[in-house]
């Protein structure tokens, strides 16, 4: 390791699971990159949904990965471990990480890493690959989202929701979102969805068969779970595609699958963080030839609600969990 690094840096640790309180900065050894790996110095690290469920104890890391919560992060290249190629010491990167986003410095695969691309800052880089790893994934690999196809993502206001509509749109499908306030629909709208539906006020299913008169929807992205399980069902078009990242409202119910044989419909979901190295390569290969030139030129961008310091994680937390926010929530080092 070369000798201008320090031997510890401040990160985030989960002392015990529970609230956000439990978010305590600690003194840890710098990690040493190993092979095919670059330690990078981190500046942004993205906060996400995961990260609060793995405060609490319900999302524990995959064996041999960090305990630090973080599974996003922007900064510079810091140190090249052996057979690393492409890449030199003060280049800007972002990556997708297994963990330890919430720390100064951290150790990565070199193929889960990517160009910052132009005109993003650091804040902006550093709260963009989980999400859009996940979508693209989630929307345009496992449900095969085609142009001229509809589209339909719960939660449109979140990170998660917000790259979606975007990239839907910009890919050729027409769009529509759920979320919780007129000012979340607005922001939405903004973003490209053709119709954004306030749950608290709406039926999502009435909205979308009517926009689509009566056919429904192709691809529906759901965070939600729950009661939306049954209802999605009702809102898909023949031969749609149901696909799930989370379950917020519940990863239970009692569902009458009927329409699922009647509309051929597929049911399908993913996670990002267990999945080797060589699978996550392939999504940042395909992110960097497809998408990252959308940021690039400006066509897509990233939605950045708020800033923290990193020693302030509790705080962010405590808004992600207020559901207050439109976009993402960074932590600055």
């Amino acid at each position: 390791m070369p000798d201008q690094l320090p031997a510890e840096m401040t990160a985030i640790e989960i002392s015990e699971p529970g609230g956000p309180e439990v978010l305590r900065p600690a003194r840890r050894p710098v990690p040493s990159p190993g092979e095919g790996e670059i330690l990078i110095r981190v500046a942004a690290a993205g906060v996400n949904r995961a990260d609060c469920l793995q405060r609490k104890g319900g999302y524990a890391p995959p064996p041999g990965a960090s305990d630090i919560p973080g599974l996003e992060c922007a900064g510079t290249v810091a140190a090249l471990g052996p057979g690393v190629a492409g890449w030199r010491i003060g280049d800007e990167v972002c990556a997708l990480l297994t963990g330890g986003g919430y720390a100064e410095y951290v150790a990565v695969p070199a193929p889960q890493c990517l160009p910052i691309p132009a005109g993003l800052g650091m804040a902006e880089a550093g709260s963009m690959t989980e999400t859009a790893f996940t979508v693209w994934t989630t929307v345009f690999e496992r449900s095969r989202l085609q142009p001229g196809e509809s589209f339909l993502v719960h939660g449109g206001s979140s990170g998660i929701g917000t790259m979606a509509i975007q990239l839907a749109r910009q890919f050729g499908a027409r769009v529509f979102a759920t979320a919780g306030s007129a000012e979340k629909c607005a922001a939405c709208a903004e973003l490209g969805a053709e119709r954004a539906i306030n749950y608290r006020e709406e039926d999502f299913v009435v909205i979308v068969k009517e926009a689509t008169e009566g056919r429904g929807v192709d691809v529906i992205l759901d965070m939600v779970g729950g009661d939306y399980i049954q209802r999605n069902l009702s809102a898909m078009a023949l031969e749609g595609r149901l696909v799930y990242i989370a379950f917020l409202g519940g990863a239970k119910a009692e569902v009458n699958f009927a329409p699922m044989l009647m509309k051929r419909l597929t049911i399908t979901g993913a996670t990002l963080r267990a999945r080797p190295v060589a699978e996550k390569g392939a999504i940042a290969a395909a992110l960097h030839e497809k998408v990252w030139p959308l940021f690039a030129d400006g066509t897509v961008r990233v939605v950045l609600h708020k800033t923290f310091p990193l020693a302030e994680a509790g705080a962010a937390h405590t808004l992600m969990e207020s559901s207050a926010h439109i976009g993402k929530i960074v932590l600055l080092s």
